[in-house]
């Protein structure tokens, strides 16, 4: 694919929780992850969405300029984004000629490549989404272990490069209290966290699957209460 485009699955303009202040957010198509709770189950496809070339995404932003900037910013979702690095790189130093805080919703399960490093220089915030804090339940959870996160995680954090960390609370998979404990230990390890939350897990993108013909493996799993999300935040010490 050509590096001026995009594969990009959808926009929303009006950004609120993934980043600080008001954030353009771009969701992009693909994912090579394979998350039993995926909620955007559509974004898998590398090879679906619309190609759009990057100058029109920069003046589709600008549009946004006024009410993104000075807190705000852009943010850039998926599906996985950092499958789409070269072209990323090529946004984001736009991006930075007009003074826009860049954030990037990650798994970052990647290896770091020279791309990626390059990537990093112009981004401002990532926001990681640790899967699991157990390598084996987290293959057995996303279809991967967690080594290339984890060592993402400490890239972040060596070369200050601010992280706001996130996992998706789900009864009875991530919600041990072992678990939870290394996760407490491994966040207190990095020294650019500016923020942990748990994402409560929620079945509303079921329907997504079954529109798409897949069976959902987590069907008779109840969802996240404000109690399970109280018990874990104790026990990583996080203030409501």
């Amino acid at each position: 694919m050509d590096n001026n485009f995009l594969r990009i699955h959808s926009f929303e303009s009006f950004g609120t929780v993934d980043g600080p202040g008001i954030r353009y957010i771009i969701f992009l198509q693909g994912c090579l992850l394979r998350c039993k709770y995926c909620q955007n189950r559509d974004t898998w496809d590398i090879n679906s969405g619309q190609l759009i070339s990057i100058d029109e995404i920069v003046n589709r932003i600008l549009n946004y300029k006024s009410y993104i900037l000075p807190s705000g910013g852009v943010t850039i979702s998926g599906g996985e984004p950092i499958l789409q690095v070269k072209s990323l790189i090529l946004l984001f130093k736009k991006l930075k000629e007009y003074g826009i805080h860049t954030a990037i919703d990650t798994s970052g399960m990647f290896d770091l490549t020279e791309d990626v490093k390059e990537l990093l220089k112009y981004t401002d915030l990532v926001l990681l989404d640790i899967k699991h804090i157990d390598s084996i339940k987290c293959k057995e959870l996303v279809g991967f272990n967690n080594e290339k996160e984890l060592n993402f995680a400490k890239y972040l954090s060596d070369n200050n490069i601010d992280i706001w960390i996130r996992q998706v609370l789900i009864p009875d998979i991530t919600d041990n209290e072992n678990d939870l404990i290394k996760l407490r230990d491994f966040i207190s390890s990095l020294k650019t966290v500016r923020k942990f939350e748990f994402l409560p897990y929620h079945t509303m993108g079921k329907y997504k699957w079954k529109d798409l013909g897949f069976s959902y493996e987590l069907e008779n799993l109840r969802e996240a209460t404000s109690d399970d999300v109280k018990r874990a935040k104790n026990i990583l010490n996080i203030a409501d």
